[in-house]
C-alpha cells in the first residue's frame, strides 16, 4: 500500500516536472515562431505502454484458451448448411446437384460455402440421392488428412 502511494506521488511529480517542461517549450516555440513539438506527459506514456502489456497479454490469453476457433467456426457453418440442404430436400423433394444451389440470390448466404481458411466446402452427394456428404479439407486445404471436418447426412 505504501509502494502505490509513493507510486503515484513519484508519477504526479513526474507530471508536475513535465508540465513546466512544456511551458517553457511552449514560450520557445512562440517566441522563435517554431512549429508545436507533439509532448506526451510521462502518464500518458506508461498508459500507452499499459494499454500494450494488456492487448499483447489478451492475444496470447486468446491464442492458448481458442486453438479451435476455426474448426469451430467451421462446424457451426457445416451445421447451418445442413439446414439449409434440409431445406432445400423438403421444399424441392431432393438434395441440389451442387452446393451453390442453395445460395440461389440471398446476399446472407453469400459466404456460407466457404470455410475459415477461405477454400470452398466439398459436398458430394451419393449416387441414390438420399444422403450426402459435407466436408472442409481444414487447415492444410488436403483431402483425407487429421484436420478435415465432415459432416455425413
Amino acid at each position: 500500500m505504501f509502494a502505490e502511494l509513493l507510486a503515484e506521488l513519484l508519477e504526479w511529480y513526474l507530471d508536475i516536472k513535465f508540465w513546466f517542461k512544456k511551458r517553457k517549450r511552449r514560450k520557445f516555440e512562440k517566441k522563435h515562431n517554431l512549429p508545436k513539438k507533439t509532448m506526451w506527459y510521462p502518464s500518458q506514456r506508461l498508459t500507452v505502454v499499459y494499454l500494450v502489456i494488456i492487448f499483447c497479454s489478451a492475444s496470447v490469453f486468446m491464442i492458448f484458451k481458442y486453438p479451435n476457433i476455426q474448426n469451430n467456426r467451421t462446424q457451426e457453418r457445416l451445421a447451418q448448411i445442413s439446414q439449409l440442404l434440409e431445406k432445400e430436400k423438403k421444399d424441392i423433394g431432393e438434395y441440389p446437384i451442387k452446393l451453390k444451389i442453395i445460395i440461389r440470390n440471398n446476399p446472407l448466404l453469400k459466404g456460407v460455402t466457404i470455410d475459415e481458411w477461405d477454400n470452398e466446402f466439398r459436398y458430394e452427394l451419393a449416387d441414390d440421392g438420399l444422403s450426402y456428404n459435407l466436408f472442409s479439407l481444414g487447415k492444410d486445404n488436403t483431402p483425407n488428412t487429421d484436420d478435415d471436418i465432415t459432416l455425413q447426412h
